[in-house]
This record gives structure tokens, sequence and C-alpha cells, in this order.
């Protein structure tokens, strides 16, 4: 396993990598829009740190407890360390994105678990991505909308300060993999965004010259684009990039 993680330029990292000898996980903050009251004393990097921490604990036993489970009660765990002065009842409470890889008995099988826009590639043959894109489906990106929508029914899930948003991931299991990755949504920018590579050449990418080197292109993509270019608003992004090698 290899991985690289670095910062929007000038900002604090609110992505966080965990990993244990058969699983790792990527959680992406969500950075608070301006003007927004969350509700909690806490940032998204103070959210994403506990949380992290919560699932190595879940996950360090390797007992093959169903992912969603396992994430549930890491989201429990956190909510127990907010303290008085948080209001979890508030929708714009911190949240973040989660993708899970996990070894899953023999013939290099793995299980995956993605809430929210961080994606899993997995090969086993075929290149496949799994990703939660139903935040970017909204019909509106108002202050109002968002909040309404976030875990909610025909919204988008985040994890946050609602165990039973990790009933909404996106899971599943293949067999005889050959390779994998875990993203933070900063570190698939040279696809989606910028249309500089596909899915199997970013995995090849990974593979050939490794995650700093992902990364590295994909500062110098969103400073060749410009600020013209940034969705909604946000020219860089903090990116996280983990090859795995079953």
């Amino acid at each position: 396993m290899s991985y690289a993680s670095e910062p929007t330029p000038g900002r604090p990292n609110e992505d966080h990598v965990v990993a244990g000898p058969g699983w790792v996980a990527v959680l992406d903050g969500a950075t608070a829009r301006p003007g927004v009251a969350t509700g909690c004393v806490h940032d998204p990097g103070w959210l994403v740190r506990r949380l992290g921490g919560a699932l190595a604990a879940r996950l360090a036993p390797e007992d093959g407890t169903p992912l969603p489970d396992v994430l549930a009660g890491a989201i429990e765990d956190v909510g127990a360390r907010h303290g008085g002065g948080c209001d979890l009842g508030n929708p714009d409470s911190p949240s973040a994105t989660v993708a899970l890889l996990r070894r899953a008995g023999g013939d290099r099988g793995v299980d995956w678990l993605v809430l929210a826009d961080s994606p899993v590639l997995v090969d086993d043959g075929t290149v496949r991505v799994v990703k939660d894109d139903r935040v970017d489906r909204l019909p509106s990106y108002t202050d109002r909308a968002v909040r309404d929508a976030r875990n909610s029914p025909g919204g988008f899930w985040v994890a946050s300060t609602r165990p039973e948003a990790a009933y909404e991931a996106l899971t599943g299991r293949a067999t005889g993999v050959r390779r994998a990755a875990v993203l933070s949504d900063g570190a698939a920018r040279l696809v989606e965004r910028f249309g500089l590579a596909d899915w199997t050449g970013l995995l090849d990418l990974l593979d050939g010259e490794g995650p700093r080197e992902l990364i590295r292109r994909t500062r110098a993509a969103e400073a060749a684009a410009g600020a013209g270019t940034a969705r909604r608003g946000k020219l860089h992004d903090d990116a996280t990039a983990v090859l795995v090698r079953p």
C-alpha cells in the first residue's frame, strides 16, 4: 500500500487516511460555506481525525463486521465525543465523505464502502469506479437546498451525526483484484474535472508513478486551468490517493 495526501494550497488538510494490515479508509471533510452556522465548536479536521480513529478501532479486530455496521458504530462513537457545546441536531454539523476498502477472504477479495463522492477504483480484470454521486445531482445548491438534502431521503448522505447514514452507503465485493485505489474527490480531478485521463489511465498512473505524481499532475492542471473553471467556487481541493495491491 502507498499513499499521498496534500491540502489545498495555503489551507489545513481536511482529508485523512487511516489504515491497517487489511484495510484502508479515506475521509474527506466538507468545508463549511462562509456564514453557515454549523452549531458545532469543532471543524471538519477534528471530525475526520476522530472518525478515522473510531473506524480504526472497529476495523482492527478484522472480525468481518459488515462495513455499514462499522461506520455506523464509528459515527455514534464520535457523536459521544462532541460534548454539550455542539448541537448534533443541526443539519449543517461538520461532515465527511468515507471511502473504505477491506480485505475479504481469499482469492484477493475486497469489500468496499463508499459514502458520498470519494471514489474507490477496483481492477479485477476490468477497472470499475464506485462513486456515490448523489451530491452531484441536486436540483439546487443554495445553502437552504443543500441543508434540506443532506442526510435526507432523495438527497445525499454523509458521515456526520446520524449513524443511519452508514446504511445509505454503496457497498460491494470483488474477487481476483489485482490492484485498487481509494481517493478523495480532489485526487479524482484529472478524470472528473479536467478530462486528462480516464479511470484506467488514472489507476495506471498511480500504479506506475505513485500517488504523489498523481497529485502533482492534479495541481499542475489546476494551475493551468485558472479560476474560471472552479466548480462551485473551488479551484483547488485537498487531494488524497491510496494505491492498494491485495
